[in-house]
């Protein structure tokens, strides 16, 4: 990725898809070029927690609301230290933020962390194209990165696909640190940066859970050196089939029947520990407003999401593993895609889905207290 801070309001800008088809709009953010893979999110709030979201690595993300940037941005939401979106693209951006906690325009964001984006598209047509194409490689290009856009696209086309990629350790931390429980301590979580975001063990701490972050790379013995009472596996982006060595430590932790929690990416490695397999989905799921069914109690929440692979595991049935029986305890109801794991005879669960509620809903909060309730039977 090439960038200018300079001239991004005026500067034309073209964004163009790998089969061929291009928007022309204004540079949004820093002029220059960008590649990645094009995903759309249906949040209507929430951009900066999305910016920040380390599960975004590699990924351009256009945003289905048409407004964008309405409130600025400000130094509390952040879910990272950085902005981790590889590109952005919205159709109508703020002109003037207006919010009580705005210390600067997201335009002045973008530029300052060099963050390429479009604005002034036809952000529903570009929708409804990668609804009916799937999500694919993507290019915006600004100022000096313009040229013909067949040089474009076959530039395009050589950037890497998101199929095979291997990325949870470009974003995880290089070091572990501690998140100390808020009030009384109760219990001591190792909890795998697969890309963590900041408010996940905040919702722990909240829950007297001190939480010790631990690198992607972190072993078996590394993990089990806190002395845990429960080890979590992280959110994270790439593609699951890739994570041979995550898959390898949780399979470590579910050995020792230590309760564990998986989000998101973490979900996927629970499938893949129990010998399911994973997919890539057409477009994927990102966003605040997904509808999920908790299978165990039949109540419909409302949850964010930021995942392009899913688990493929058996929706009518529970299933046999190495470590027990499993069951599907979350689906998506507007495709039925798997939701959540769960293991009947060990104290092991996951979500597909983003209970942190940042940005989002708060309807997933419970799943924190069940993973607490683990840890208290296990300690019982």
């Amino acid at each position: 990725m090439t960038i200018s801070t300079r001239g991004a309001a005026k500067a034309p800008a073209v964004l163009v898809l790998e089969d061929g088809r291009s928007f022309r709009g204004r540079a949004y953010g820093a002029v220059g070029e960008t590649f990645g893979e094009a995903v759309f999110s249906t949040g209507m709030t929430g951009y900066q927690e999305t910016l920040t979201d380390p599960s975004y690595h590699r990924q351009v993300v256009v945003m289905t609301a048409p407004h964008v940037g309405n409130t600025g941005v400000n130094d509390e939401d952040p879910e990272s230290k950085r902005i981790w979106v590889a590109g952005y693209v919205v159709r109508d951006p703020a002109r003037v933020p207006s919010n009580w906690r705005s210390r600067r325009s997201l335009d002045e964001e973008l530029t300052t962390q060099g963050v390429v984006g479009i604005s002034g598209i036809d952000t529903r047509a570009l929708t409804r194209h990668l609804r009916e194409r799937g999500a694919m490689r993507v290019g915006i290009f600004s100022g000096d990165a313009l040229a013909d856009e067949g040089t474009l696209l076959a530039r395009v086309r050589q950037a890497p696909e998101m199929t095979g990629a291997d990325l949870s350790a470009e974003v995880a931390t290089k070091e572990a640190y501690v998140v100390p429980a808020i009030g009384t301590k109760k219990f001591t979580v190792a909890a795998v940066d697969l890309g963590i975001k900041g408010m996940t063990p905040h919702r722990m701490a909240e829950r007297g859970i001190e939480v010790h972050v631990l690198p992607a790379t972190a072993t078996l013995e590394e993990v089990y050196a806190v002395n845990p009472d429960g080890v979590f596996f992280s959110n994270g982006p790439g593609d699951p089939s890739t994570a041979d060595h995550p898959v390898s430590v949780m399979r470590g932790v579910l050995e020792r029947k230590t309760p564990l929690f998986g989000i998101c990416f973490g979900n996927q490695i629970l499938g893949r520990a129990l010998g399911f397999g994973t997919y890539k989905l057409k477009y994927g799921h990102r966003g605040i407003n997904q509808p999920v069914q908790d299978r165990s109690t039949g109540k419909v929440e409302v949850t964010a999401h930021n995942h392009g692979f899913a688990v493929d595991a058996p929706l009518d049935k529970v299933s046999d593993t190495a470590y027990g029986r499993a069951e599907v305890s979350h689906v998506c109801l507007n495709d039925q895609v798997v939701e959540g794991l769960q293991l009947l005879d060990r104290p092991a669960f996951s979500v597909q889905y983003h209970p942190e509620a940042a940005a989002g809903p708060h309807d997933a909060a419970y799943l924190f207290d069940r993973f607490v309730s683990l840890m208290e039977g296990q300690r019982a």
